[in-house]
């Protein structure tokens, strides 16, 4: 555990450097996010796809499974030969891991779908699309939301090593208290607001799906 020295140190960086931590913390959150939309815009379209063609699904999920144990630090090198240093290379990386997480639920959301539901709507003489955005996705909302929610928080730690290929963020300040003599105090700088921003955008996002969930799953 960090010693009380250290703690001053902690504080004393921050009523010194608190701009400088802010904007990385912002670029951080950015970065996640924009990978995590990007794999949710992607995302969701395929899991809809193997939902509706579940032949497709054990190959679809298997390769993002694979994807999946890939090491963060081999992923961002194998990306960075392609796209150099840079906020993209970790863009790129954040998409990739979040690829699993959001089509996997997209798909379970989908197929788990009440289909007296669905035949209901059949039968009211609903089109294929009215049925797909009015009862089927309103109902599996919840669960892919879960799927975001996951990735987002993931995103979040693989974003802190984007540092090594140059792409700032909260990383870059515990990559430079790795590199400093008595640097305990700037790896905290870095790590708690990691650690914070992955809690309050668990804890958010956990609010949003469960107001997404059925009134019926709710009671």
């Amino acid at each position: 555990m960090a010693d009380l020295n250290t703690w001053q140190q902690f504080w004393y960086y921050l009523s010194h450097n608190g701009a400088y931590v802010l904007s990385q913390f912002s670029r951080h959150f950015l970065i996640s996010v924009y990978g995590v939309l990007l794999a949710a815009v992607i995302g969701i379209p395929i899991g809809l796809l193997i939902a509706r063609r579940r032949k497709l699904s054990g190959a679809v999920i298997g390769v993002a499974n694979v994807i999946q144990t890939i090491p963060s630090l081999a992923m961002l090198s194998i990306i960075m030969l392609g796209l150099g240093l840079g906020v993209n290379t970790v863009i790129v990386t954040v998409f990739l891991y979040s690829l699993l997480p959001i089509v996997k639920n997209t798909y379970t959301g989908m197929i788990n779908v009440d289909t007296t539901l669905v035949d209901a709507a059949r039968g009211m003489g609903m089109t294929s699309w009215q049925r797909l955005t009015m009862v089927e996705l309103p109902l599996a909302l919840a669960v892919i939301m879960a799927g975001i929610r996951n990735a987002l928080v993931v995103a979040i730690g693989i974003t802190a090593i984007g540092a090594f290929v140059g792409a700032g963020g909260l990383g870059d300040i515990i990559v430079r208290g790795t590199n400093a003599t008595n640097g305990g105090a700037i790896i905290l700088a870095g790590a708690l607001p990691t650690a914070l921003m992955a809690i309050v955008a668990d804890l958010v996002l956990g609010a949003v799906q469960r107001r997404l969930e059925p009134r019926g799953k709710k009671r």
